[in-house]
């Protein structure tokens, strides 16, 4: 068991039996009664932020995770299979651990895995990562960047809004955070 004199930024706690990462903390002593730990803690699952206050010296659970660089390999029924770079292991991961990451998955591509006790927290991706359109409604004649919006399928089946002269065939630009579209391949 560790005190809160061990809380940092990155820490994950053990907290009723559900891991929450450490955002922000500060170490605070009033000038009246007892010193206090105030954090904003983020569910490691769920992304779910809170607010909690310990008191100076309380004993916390970390756990140990472990952040690793997989390559995503192909899609295996309702489960994804990884490849750890450093020893060649492959990792099944279930799509629900995968979530929204699926939407922006390639074979061969990079991805850093969540591990905690062998067992997978998340898959993180880089922040954009470049994907061709596979359809989308021919665009117009005088139709420009800054006009409107159609809907675009992207090449792992996940669809976007793109502006009206992109078309089919073009490598785009998706941030992988929000689905937004950001720009054309340079």
């Amino acid at each position: 068991m560790a005190s809160t004199a061990d809380i940092k930024n990155g820490v994950v706690l053990n907290i009723d039996g559900q891991l929450w990462s450490v955002v922000e903390f500060q170490h605070v002593k009033p000038g009246k009664g007892g010193a206090f730990v105030r954090t904003k803690l983020k569910n490691v699952v769920s992304g779910k932020t809170v607010d909690r206050t310990y008191n100076a010296g309380a004993k916390v659970d970390i756990e140990n995770v472990d952040r690793r660089d997989f390559t995503y390999l192909y899609a295996d029924g309702d489960s994804f299979v990884f490849m750890d770079q450093a020893d060649y292991d492959q990792l099944s991961v279930p799509a629900p651990t995968v979530g929204d990451a699926a939407n922006f998955l390639l074979e061969n591509q990079q991805v850093t895995i969540a591990l905690n006790n062998g067992n997978p927290l998340y898959v993180e991706l880089p922040a954009s990562v470049i994907l061709e359109v596979t359809y989308t409604e021919p665009g117009l004649q005088g139709d420009r960047s800054s006009a409107g919006t159609k809907p675009a399928t992207l090449e792992t089946g996940y669809e976007i809004q793109v502006p009206l002269f992109l078309e089919s065939g073009t490598r785009v630009k998706v941030d992988t955070r929000t689905g937004d579209y950001l720009g054309r391949e340079k």
